[in-house]
């Protein structure tokens, strides 16, 4: 599902434009992007799932055309643990 055909499901599911629709949409993700990232961002949603900030450490990899050892940075990553609902209906 692309994000066009997301908004349109809101608009028609709410009964609003789809405008309005796609500033709800833009307002979550804005939401959820500025609470991850905060230190210990954390969004959780009831049902649905969790979004939180892990932290990789540094580790090394290879290039997977030549085969040469890289060095792979530390970094922040998003991870996603689904609900107990969310579990139970897929």
């Amino acid at each position: 599902m692309t994000k066009a055909e997301l908004v349109e499901k809101m608009a028609s599911d709410a009964g609003i434009s789809k405008v309005a629709a796609a500033a709800a949409l833009n307002s979550f993700t804005d939401g959820v992007s500025k609470t991850l990232k905060k230190k210990d961002g954390k969004v959780t949603l009831v049902g649905f799932g969790t979004f939180s900030k892990v932290r990789r450490k540094a580790r090394k990899g290879r290039n997977p055309q030549t085969g040469e050892a890289i060095k792979i940075n530390a970094r922040n990553v998003v991870k996603f643990k689904a609900g107990k609902k969310l579990k139970d209906q897929i």
